[in-house]
């Protein structure tokens, strides 16, 4: 597969790769993968935080392929696996990485709920892309943020098994990659140092075709 080794030097960069912390609240961001709310779930019954909350809507990958928001769905699953609905709290708005971070803030602080120190659940090639964008639209909680403990061929099989292709994921992981540059230099994130290493490896992939999600 000669995806392989480029796309493993952009998942080691794009993951922060940190332990996950005691906090007041965790996040789990939405998307299509069900193993963030699985992920969400378990560290929620490990005791890492009283409460939980799911923000998204239906987004870019997602609008034309679930049939409700992304919260809805990862909270139903992580019911199933253990978190007490009283504890789950729901921001169904959302449609971008933006509006992930600011209405749960608008939901935390309305309802007077402590967040000094989130614990965010995302995807493993999302975790910088989501620590670097709290830097700018929510920087005053502590963050730290974890995710499936996935490998990438995992990854794939998880991604064909809920309907997207595996050109389509793999352009995700590019797309979000571009993403760092560019939504760095439009103030959407905090800067974060690219190795050469890693934009060789982008540009490997996009030859490839892996093209599909890059911003314009």
């Amino acid at each position: 597969m000669e995806f392989m080794e480029p796309l493993q030097i952009l998942w080691d960069y794009l993951g922060m790769h940190q332990a996950p912390e005691k906090a007041d609240c965790i996040v789990g961001f939405g998307n299509f993968n069900t193993n963030i709310a699985r992920r969400a779930a378990g560290l929620y019954c490990q005791g890492y935080a009283p409460k939980v909350l799911f923000t998204g809507g239906l987004g870019r990958n997602t609008a034309g392929l679930l049939p409700e928001p992304e919260a809805v769905r990862f909270a139903r699953v992580a019911m199933e696996w253990g978190v007490p609905e009283a504890d789950i709290l729901l921001e169904t708005e959302s449609t971008n990485t933006a509006e992930n971070i600011l209405f749960t803030r608008r939901l935390l602080e309305g309802r007077n709920l402590p967040h000094g120190h989130i614990l965010g659940v995302h995807q493993p090639f999302m975790e910088r892309r989501i620590f670097a964008a709290m830097g700018v639209y929510w920087p005053e909680p502590r963050f730290t943020v974890t995710s499936p403990q996935v490998t990438i061929p995992e990854y794939l099989a998880d991604a064909k098994n809920q309907g997207i292709t595996e050109n389509a994921a793999i352009s995700v992981i590019v797309g979000d990659f571009q993403r760092m540059d560019l939504y760095a230099k439009k103030g959407y994130q905090i800067p974060q140092e690219i190795p050469e290493e890693a934009w060789a490896a982008f540009r490997q992939l996009v030859a490839l075709g892996y093209d599909k999600q890059l911003a314009k």
